[in-house]
């Protein structure tokens, strides 16, 4: 799987992509129909501490393309967030697929 890293008013970060590389390789050995994912990294203007720093995953499966995303007061706990919700989708598409 090929991962494609995308920053929009932030500095890019090796750590970041190491941490989003690391989970997205877990999703891939759970879900191997997985194809490429790309990951964006967005800093926004907020009047809350706790949110902000968002992290979008965009996940290309056959057929269909999966969209998550985290917004959070730090990077890490949005990567986080948004692989939870990447994986629910996942196991939705994996019954589907297994269905037919």
């Amino acid at each position: 799987m090929s991962i494609n890293f995308e920053y929009k008013d932030v500095a890019a970060s090796k750590r970041l992509e190491a941490l989003a590389e690391e989970k997205l390789n877990k999703l891939e050995d759970k879900f191997d129909f997985i194809v490429n994912a790309d990951v964006y990294f967005k800093l926004e203007n907020t009047s809350s501490p706790k949110t902000g720093m968002i992290c979008d995953i965009r996940i290309n499966v056959p057929g269909t393309t999966l969209f998550s995303g985290g917004n959070t007061g730090a990077f890490e706990s949005a990567i986080a967030e948004a692989v939870n919700d990447a994986k629910t989708q996942l196991r939705r598409r994996k019954d589907k697929m297994q269905a037919h």
